[in-house]
């Protein structure tokens, strides 16, 4: 922190960072055929690991920023419920889209790395979910070491999506709200709506499952490119036992336990910042900065907001 922030104070910081591309647009025409039903299961002898990563601003300028990374892990093994965590500062000099995308690459390393990490010890009844599309190598996807590890150990990955934005139809509507009125079943999975194109980075067939019958929700799933071998109803049913919470019908509720882990509370948010203020203001930096702060927080103040982390919570983009 102290380092790049020095570096930005005496030098200023680079124009024209090189931005990374976003990810394609998937445009395909609905068909019923690609429709199956699910099968609802009440139990399964699965072992299911998510994985997720939150950001949360601890102080921010127009050019630069300090973020709190916290990247949590939720297991559920039928009615055996684990979670732990791993927090990281991250400090980020551009403008505000660039301090987006270089977070979201942070996002990815760390998911990635403590995925691998949770993995060490598991076996073939395991399944590995995360939270995004399944693009793994290169920046802001998901590292392929990790993809390379759960084929190698015949674990299921899968990716879910919370929402879809670049799956359209062929008129250029929303993928999802296009195929439900053409399906019967009351849980179901569309596959593939694209297959699976290493070249592309996409190392998983991009399907659409819903999941409960009391919920209205579909959700993009990716199965990874190694998993074909199997009928893909059979990959995906045992995912029914775990989407009936209340608190995320519809969605797997392992997904929904580590985005919620992975919050950290007000007071280890004060703590960070309290920290990154000493640690600067030990640097000679403090005062500098503060006016770069001044200069960009009037907005906050404007709204009784004290610290950034109250107003500025950086979502996944």
């Amino acid at each position: 922190m102290k380092d790049k922030l020095k570096e930005y104070a005496e030098k200023g910081r680079v124009v024209g960072f090189n931005n990374s591309k976003e990810e394609p647009t998937i445009a395909v025409r609905p068909e019923k055929t690609r429709i199956r039903p699910l099968r609802k299961m009440k139990d399964c002898d699965v072992h299911f690991i998510a994985v997720d990563c939150s950001t949360r601003t601890l102080r921010r300028a127009n050019n630069w920023g300090i973020y709190l990374l916290r990247t949590a892990v939720a297991s559920v093994d039928r009615r055996d419920v684990n979670w732990s965590f791993e927090e990281r500062l991250c400090t980020v000099v551009g403008e505000a889209y660039v301090r987006r995308r270089l977070l979201q690459d942070a996002r990815l390393e760390m998911e990635s790395e403590m995925a691998l990490k949770i993995i060490d010890h598991a076996d073939d009844r395991t399944y590995l979910l995360l939270d995004g599309a399944s693009y793994f190598g290169g920046e802001r996807k998901f590292r392929a070491y990790l993809y390379e590890e759960c084929e190698r150990k015949g674990l299921t990955l899968l990716t879910l999506s919370k929402q879809s934005p670049t799956l359209h139809d062929d008129k250029g509507r929303d993928f999802a709200a296009a195929v439900y009125p053409l399906a019967n079943e009351t849980v179901w999975v569309y596959h593939p709506v694209i297959k699976a194109n290493i070249h592309e980075h996409l190392y998983g067939d991009v399907s659409l499952v819903k999941l409960s019958e009391e919920s209205p929700r579909v959700f993009r799933c990716d199965i990874m490119e190694y998993l074909n071998k199997n009928p893909v109803e059979e990959i995906l049913s045992p995912l029914t036992t775990i989407s009936e919470d209340p608190r995320c019908i519809g969605y797997p509720v392992v997904l929904w336990l580590a985005h919620d882990f992975s919050t950290p509370s007000e007071s280890k948010l004060l703590h960070y910042h309290d920290l990154v203020e000493t640690e600067l203001a030990n640097a000679g930096l403090l005062e500098t900065l503060r006016r770069e702060e001044l200069s960009c927080n009037f907005v906050d103040e404007l709204h009784g907001v004290k610290h950034a982390y109250n107003w500025e919570w950086i979502e996944h983009v």
